[in-house]
């Protein structure tokens, strides 16, 4: 079967590696998406085994439209009795580019009228199956593109695969999952040395970086998933495939650290990792990032320090001079990437950037900045030349 896999704009090549240490074929990387093919087991281990996946998506059919009247009639040539009878429920989310069908919301409630009408003219009763947002047996995606191409998909994922269930305790604006898992997969760490992060917050980035490196299963805490409630589900084929991956997860790892200067950051950190029985293996400090001890390098810190764009920007020049200034004297020999909007913060810093990669946060660009951290300079003495 042909999938769609959704994910955050700046992790394309991350997820397109991770498909195909699966298995994938014919990948393609597409904008927030890559597509590929794969059978059922490829399916759920997607959905089990992925860290940079948003959904796992199956095409139903595509076509070209540009008016209201047309989609309908395109959505009621499906025959929607494979999917549905009076006892199954279904949601639908819709996004569009299409400078003809503007309205996202709109095309739900065409879609929605095109199935149940054909559902109700097909019944000797004119009953028709029921509409379930929270938890439907059936969730369908409908996508526009620019060019007018409507392609209409079933979730195999139905909740969001960011939502991994070891995260209990939420701060201020805290990174997704999925974004942190790609960060990690970004900065190109093998879990070969230390791991800190000095601004850890919910504890995301440690938790994260824990799982990938005892290869725990993105979505081992996981209980449901849609392609669960499918006609075709099958429980051996799922069965196996979580057995298989598990078998996977190691015992030993490398030392792995949080911190946050903030003590509410800090429990919310310690209750997610201990909903993530990674509590052996998790260090989480009360402490600010230049007073807490650091381990001899080489390790790598990976952090997502505010950035509010409200702030003054004197008050933001001061507090990034200061991120720059304590990873310089506390983090020596240390690899350290930060994600940012903020760009007068990053430019304060006062460190030289060796790598960046443009990632979205949710609805703000970000700049993900490699820097490496050493006294001196690492510039090579010129040869010099010698008469013999």
């Amino acid at each position: 079967m042909r999938l769609l896999v959704k994910t955050f704009q700046g992790l394309e090549s991350v997820l397109a590696e991770e498909l195909k240490a699966l298995g994938a074929t014919d990948i393609q990387i597409l904008q927030r998406a890559v597509s590929c093919e794969g059978d059922k087991r490829l399916l759920y281990r997607a959905n089990y085994e992925l860290r940079t996946g948003l959904r796992i998506l199956v095409p139903i059919t595509s076509f070209k439209t540009k008016h209201e009247n047309h989609f309908y009639k395109k959505v009621q040539e499906v025959n929607w009795s494979k999917y549905l009878d009076l006892e199954t429920t279904f949601a639908i989310n819709a996004v569009t580019s299409s400078k003809y069908l503007t309205h996202s919301l709109y095309l739900v409630h065409k879609m929605k009228d095109a199935i149940l009408d054909q559902m109700r003219d097909k019944d000797e009763q004119r009953r028709r199956p029921s509409i379930d947002k929270e938890n439907p047996t059936w969730r369908f995606h409908v996508y526009i593109d620019k060019e007018n191409l409507c392609t209409l998909y079933l979730d195999s994922s139905d909740e969001t695969l960011y939502k991994r269930g070891y995260r209990k305790a939420v701060g201020i604006a805290p990174i997704s999952e999925v974004m942190a898992a790609g960060m990690i997969a970004l900065s190109g760490w093998k879990a070969d040395c230390t791991f800190i992060d000095p601004m850890c917050g919910s504890g995301t980035l440690p938790i994260e970086a824990a799982m990938y490196a005892y290869q725990i299963p993105a979505q081992y805490f996981r209980k449901s998933f849609g392609f669960m409630r499918w006609d075709d589900f099958d429980a051996e084929l799922w069965q196996d495939v979580k057995t298989t991956a598990d078998a996977n997860i190691k015992e030993t790892g490398p030392a792995i650290h949080g911190s946050d200067k903030d003590v509410e950051a800090f429990k919310n950190a310690l209750e997610n990792v201990e909903g993530a029985k990674l509590s052996d293996k998790i260090e989480i400090t009360w402490k600010k990032m230049e007073e807490r001890d650091v381990p001899e390098a080489p390790g790598i810190i990976i952090f997502n320090p505010p950035y509010d764009e409200r702030m003054p920007e004197t008050d933001v020049v001061e507090f990034y001079k200061g991120l720059g200034d304590a990873m310089k004297q506390h983090y020596t020999g240390y690899d350290a990437w930060i994600i940012s909007s903020n760009r007068t913060g990053m430019k304060s810093l006062g460190l030289r950037t060796s790598k960046k990669v443009i990632l979205f946060n949710g609805p703000l660009e970000c700049r993900f900045h490699h820097y490496e951290l050493y006294r001196g300079t690492r510039k090579q003495p010129k040869e010099e030349s010698v008469a013999v």
